[in-house]
């Protein structure tokens, strides 16, 4: 998912996607402990999409904290 994209969700939406996501980065490490995910390029990738989630949400919680105070 581009960035873009997730910067036109709505705060909840990204949150309850954060959650799923980190869901999904959970089942992924469990699979690779237990020998079943061959493909690890996955956790990079949900590792990077969580990273874009979480940085999207402080940068909104940052602005609005500054247009409370001005």
């Amino acid at each position: 998912m581009k960035t873009s994209e997730i910067r036109l969700m709505a705060d909840e939406e990204i949150i309850s996607k954060l959650i799923d996501t980190r869901k999904e980065y959970m089942h992924l490490r469990f699979q690779i402990v237990s020998g079943q995910l061959t493909d690890t390029s996955k956790l990079k990738q949900t590792r990077k999409l969580i990273a874009q989630y979480e940085t999207i949400l402080r940068e909104r919680q940052l602005s609005h904290k500054i247009e409370g105070e001005v």
